[in-house]
């Protein structure tokens, strides 16, 4: 599974060819959280609500990027970073 981005200890991950809903996975502390990319909804697992709120608010500022990557993903094209946040 590609690491797409990592920040403040969170990392960011996409697997190539995944389940429908376009979604991402989030990692801290030896938790996930699978979230939703359309909805920013959790679909899966959990994490610290420090953690989820750092998270939502990348998501957030790279949803389009996020679809695209999964689109990419899903056609097994290189996935590129997407930018921390900061």
């Amino acid at each position: 599974m590609p690491e797409i981005c990592r920040f403040f200890g969170i990392v960011i991950k996409m697997f190539f060819d995944d389940h429908n809903p376009p979604h991402f996975h989030a990692e801290y502390g030896g938790e996930e959280a699978i979230i939703d990319i359309a909805t920013l909804a959790v679909i899966a697992g959990s994490l610290p609500a420090r953690a989820l709120g750092l998270v939502m608010e990348w998501a957030v500022q790279h949803r389009d990027e996020l679809l695209s990557l999964w689109n990419d993903a899903r056609l097994q094209n290189p996935l590129h970073k997407i930018d921390p946040l900061k």
